[in-house]
């Protein structure tokens, strides 16, 4: 059958670390969700939200050279590395350069990796059928150097162990993912689990309140939500944030946010925010730690994390949050 040229992602849900003789547990990698097309020679690169991000890593358009296999489709994490660890900060730099000079600057100084974990497409074959266990000895298989590319390693059983080890080592957790596992295109499935060190949500920007002292040229926190209702488009509050960002962070957010201003709100019920608010329309999406939810449901002691590019605000449901 042919490739596919478009593919969303199969996605897990949060669980807490566990033993089990019918899973595998790998590290989860801080970076962004990449499937990678290889044809003939030619790569292309494409991130949950179907957008082509090839262009943004120049360094990985030869990583054919690194597969044996005349097609493939691969899924997996780019990272950019700091003393062996993924570091987010740097992967962020590189996914919001689009001038082409400073995008091969940024590619030198911070140069990306691939990191793979499973294969869902070979050399005409769809393997999104087979087990996972048999999906994981297929891709050690045709991958045949680590110039910038790595294949995800995985362990048996000790989960609980493995995830403390990961913790330890400054990784944000671990995955689990159940041996006899189908890649279902598309879906969130509880086949995969991501365990994590702290409770995180992605959030529609919905606005940002005025800043003062060393803020007053940026804004003070952004305004959060959580989708209730897709048509017509009904948002949830969940609070503030107003902590985490970097004064480049800062600039950037503050021009992106300046062009997508409006007047008109989708909240259930009208926020109650102290400060002067500038409403945004719902485009952007940014994931936030938080410790927990408050009893009328905001999100206590949130912390900035990062920007979702990769992912669509109609994502971002509060079903299962403020049931």
């Amino acid at each position: 059958m042919p490739m596919p040229s478009k593919i969303k992602p199969m996605l897990a849900y949060p669980a807490k670390p566990f033993n089990s003789e019918k899973h595998i547990f790998e590290l989860k990698f801080d970076g962004t969700r990449c499937i990678a097309f290889i044809k003939n020679k030619e790569v292309k690169l494409q991130n949950r939200r179907l957008l082509d991000i090839t262009k943004r890593y120049p360094e990985l358009k030869k990583i054919y050279n690194e597969v044996d296999a005349k097609e493939a489709l691969l899924d997996g994490e780019i990272v950019v590395l700091s003393k062996g660890r993924p570091d987010f900060n740097k992967l962020q730099y590189r996914e919001h350069a689009q001038d082409e000079f400073r995008i091969r600057i940024l590619s030198e100084k911070m140069p990306a990796f691939y990191i793979i974990f499973d294969i869902l497409y070979l050399n005409g074959k769809d393997l999104t059928k087979e087990k996972l266990i048999k999906r994981k000895e297929i891709l050690r298989k045709i991958i045949s150097g680590e110039k910038r590319i790595m294949v995800s390693e995985y362990i048996f059983e000790k989960g609980k162990k493995f995830y403390e080890q990961a913790i330890a080592k400054g990784f944000e957790g671990i995955m689990a993912k159940h041996i006899e596992s189908p890649y279902l295109i598309g879906e969130r499935s509880k086949f995969w689990l991501k365990i994590k060190k702290s409770k995180t949500i992605d959030c529609v920007i919905c606005g940002y309140t005025e800043g003062e002292g060393a803020r007053k040229d940026y804004f003070g926190s952004l305004v959060l939500g959580c989708i209730l209702s897709k048509e017509p488009l009904t948002l949830h509050h969940l609070g503030q944030v107003g902590t985490g960002f970097s004064e480049d962070m800062l600039k950037f957010l503050k021009e992106r946010l300046e062009k997508i201003k409006t007047e008109s709100l989708r909240f259930k019920a009208r926020p109650e925010i102290q400060r002067k608010v500038t409403w945004v329309l719902p485009r952007y999406v940014c994931e936030v730690e938080f410790l927990e939810l408050t009893k009328d449901k905001k999100l206590r002691a949130p912390v900035f994390k990062r920007l979702r590019d990769d992912k669509a605000p109609e994502e971002c449901s509060c079903y299962e949050i403020i049931s």
